[in-house]
C-alpha cells in the first residue's frame, strides 16, 4: 500500500511540476494603462518668466512590455500630460523605450527600468508651438498579480529628465508617478 501511495505521489508531482513552474514565469507580453502625475521643475533665464517654475502635470500613459526572458524585457511607453502652475499651462507627450528588469516574487513583481526617448511639448511650459526634446526616465515599480491575465500596478516612481531649452543648462530634473492596471498575454517558455 505504501509503495502504491509513493508511486501515485511521484506521478502527481511529475504531472504538476510544469503547471507550478508556469505560475512563476512572466507573461510574454504585458500591456499597461494608467494615471500619471509629473512634477515639472523648470529653471529658466528667459525674459518675462520667473527664474524657477513648477508645473503639476496630470494625465495618463500606456506601455507595452515584451519579456525576452523570465527576468528581462523591453518596454515602449507613451503618455499624455496636461501641466499647469496656476497661471500658465502646457502639454507634454513623452515617448520612451528601453530595458526592464523584473524580480519575480510569486504574486508580487518589483521591477526597475531605464527608458530613453523624447518628449513633445506645447506652448506654455517653455517653448512656443509643439517642439520635440530629449527625455529619459529611471526608476521602478511593483506589479501585484490578481489573476493569470490581470495585475495591478499600485506604484511606479521615476526620475524624469527632460532637455527643454531654458536659457540656462537646458536640463530639467522632474518626478513621475504612475499607477494602473496590467493585462498579461502568453507565457515564456
Amino acid at each position: 500500500m505504501r509503495k502504491c501511495i509513493a508511486l501515485l505521489s511521484l506521478f502527481a508531482a511529475i504531472g504538476l511540476a510544469p503547471a507550478l513552474r508556469a505560475q512563476e514565469e512572466p507573461s510574454r507580453i504585458e500591456l499597461y494603462g494608467g494615471y500619471d502625475y509629473i512634477r515639472f521643475n523648470i529653471n529658466s533665464n528667459v525674459s518675462g518668466q520667473p527664474p524657477s517654475q513648477v508645473f503639476n502635470g496630470n494625465g495618463g500613459s500606456g506601455d507595452l512590455e515584451y519579456n525576452i526572458t523570465n527576468w528581462f524585457g523591453v518596454v515602449g511607453d507613451v503618455g499624455g500630460i496636461w501641466a499647469t502652475n496656476g497661471s500658465k499651462y502646457g502639454a507634454a507627450i513623452p515617448c520612451l523605450f528601453g530595458p526592464r528588469v523584473n524580480f519575480l516574487k510569486g504574486k508580487v513583481t518589483p521591477f526597475a527600468q531605464v527608458l530613453l526617448g523624447g518628449v513633445v511639448t506645447s506652448s506654455g511650459i517653455q517653448t512656443s508651438g509643439w517642439q520635440s526634446h530629449f527625455a529619459m526616465t529611471t526608476g521602478g515599480g511593483i506589479d501585484v498579480k490578481i489573476s493569470k491575465h490581470f495585475s495591478l500596478r499600485p506604484a511606479q516612481a521615476e526620475y524624469f529628465l527632460t532637455k527643454i531649452p531654458d536659457g540656462l543648462n537646458n536640463r530639467q530634473n522632474n518626478f513621475r508617478y504612475s499607477a494602473g492596471v496590467v493585462l498579461r498575454f502568453g507565457r515564456n517558455s
